[in-house]
């Protein structure tokens, strides 16, 4: 079992604490989101296996230029290998999941980057580094029930068989990126909760093509994956697991985030991925995966919903979130906290400055309210001079009022009530106690 080592956060260990946390959690492997010097340094003598990755925005000069490569391998490999146990090098992050004219250039950079990186190491007689790229579940254009998996149209000629190809000849690993969270929160009155937790019941999913039976939906999303393989021909690749995991906590609308669920995934994770004989998943039975859990910390710096930031194994003190043996040898856990918002919550939701903001953050809430203003679509016309929600004329209560309106209208297209961490959700109505004109209330969820 590995763990990821995520650094966007600006209350963390240091590298050296970090590390020491990792190898006290008895982890086997850890996988790194850059090639850090310093880490790379701690990282040498110790018995960690190592993932390093080649930065998305390199991707294309190193596709381009054989000598880029090697000067790549050269610093971030030679300089540390083999007294760091360098396995896997990993070029980019979820690349095919960023869509604008510049990222479908770099998937078209994709795997001749991977196939430069690999002649770097092979002219260097290093045979125990594999060359991959973690991909997101996007990859996929159909992935229920598992055996209709098929990869998405706009990427199979042109860069997903080139990866495969590239990755059968090389021995190398399909790693995915695979949060049975996600798909759960979406639509949850349609799944069980422990269908996703990885726990034992009774409840299983025999699929009408296949007719493998499923206990739980991260098998469904792995062996969606394989039958997609398997139809363009590749039925021997194996798979890892780059990142899975499950949130800690998370915003009110994000319903199952919390201690209690968390700690009860990952248990069971590594329960499944550490047992002997390996037990693989429906459609590749006895097969060891490679796993690595998101993440070391949560990372207060992340954007987007608050589950974002919630997905730790270890406070910033070094003291655990809940108990975890990576080892899959304890099976007894002290009792966890009940669980308390594993419904949906039903209420309106209002996004709002947080309560530390005002005091520590004001000269950034300007910015922030001239953000939420300027999408248009009628966002603040309430805040015109006259208009209701005019007074009180404060960045605060306009700011609040600019979240939640922007939030309203932009949720279901992803926009998050975040704002560089100055919002907060709330259930109470902003307006009943900001001071707005009486006739108009801030708008909720």
């Amino acid at each position: 079992m590995g763990i990821n080592y995520g650094r966007l956060g600006n209350n963390l260990p240091s590298p050296y604490e970090s590390i020491e946390i990792i190898r006290n959690m008895k982890a086997g492997s850890v996988k790194l989101y850059d090639a850090n010097s310093e880490i790379l340094q701690l990282l040498s003598g110790t018995k960690l296996r190592v993932s390093i990755m080649v930065p998305n925005d390199q991707i294309s000069n190193i596709a381009s230029n054989q000598t880029l490569s090697d000067q790549w391998v050269l610093e971030n490999v030679l300089a540390y290998y083999p007294h760091t146990m360098i396995r896997f090098i990993l070029v980019g992050n979820e690349v095919l999941s960023y869509k604008s004219d510049q990222d479908r250039r770099m998937w078209v950079d994709l795997v001749p980057a991977m196939q430069r990186i690999k002649r770097s190491i092979k002219e260097q007689n290093i045979n125990n580094i594999k060359v991959g790229t973690p991909l997101a579940m996007d990859v996929l254009e159909s992935s229920f029930p598992p055996s209709s998996g098929t990869f998405r149209s706009d990427l199979k000629e042109q860069i997903v068989i080139p990866l495969l190809q590239f990755l059968n000849r090389t021995n190398s690993f399909f790693f995915i990126d695979a949060y049975p969270y996600f798909p759960w929160s979406e639509n949850p009155s349609h799944m069980s909760l422990d269908f996703a937790l990885l726990e034992e019941t009774n409840q299983t999913y025999t699929d009408p093509n296949s007719g493998l039976i499923y206990t739980n939906l991260l098998d469904q999303m792995l062996d969606s994956l394989a039958f997609a393989m398997e139809k363009l021909g590749f039925d021997n690749i194996l798979i890892g697991i780059a990142e899975t995991g499950w949130p800690n906590a998370g915003d009110i609308d994000q319903p199952a985030a919390n201690i209690h669920n968390a700690a009860t995934y990952n248990r069971n994770l590594v329960k499944k991925m550490t047992a002997k004989p390996p037990i693989g998943t429906p459609a590749r039975p006895g097969l060891s995966i490679p796993t690595f859990i998101f993440s070391l910390y949560d990372e207060n710096q992340k954007p987007g919903p608050g589950t974002e930031r919630h997905w730790g194994l270890v406070h910033p003190n070094g003291i655990p979130v809940y108990e975890l043996d990576l080892t899959g040898d304890e099976t007894e856990y002290l009792r966890l906290p009940d669980p308390v918002n594993n419904d949906p919550y039903k209420g309106k939701i209002w996004c709002v400055v947080g309560v530390a903001a005002p005091a520590v953050n004001l000269m950034r809430l300007g910015p922030a309210l001239d953000y939420a203003c300027g999408v248009g679509n009628g966002t603040c016309d309430a805040l015109a001079p006259g208009k209701e929600c005019y007074e009180p004329v404060s960045v605060v209560a306009h700011a609040s009022y600019a979240f939640s309106s922007y939030w309203a209208k932009y949720r279901s297209s992803g926009g998050s009530c975040y704002f560089g961490g100055l919002a907060v959700q709330t259930t109470r109505d902003p307006s009943k106690y900001s001071g707005h004109r009486e006739g108009k209330q801030l708008v909720g969820l």
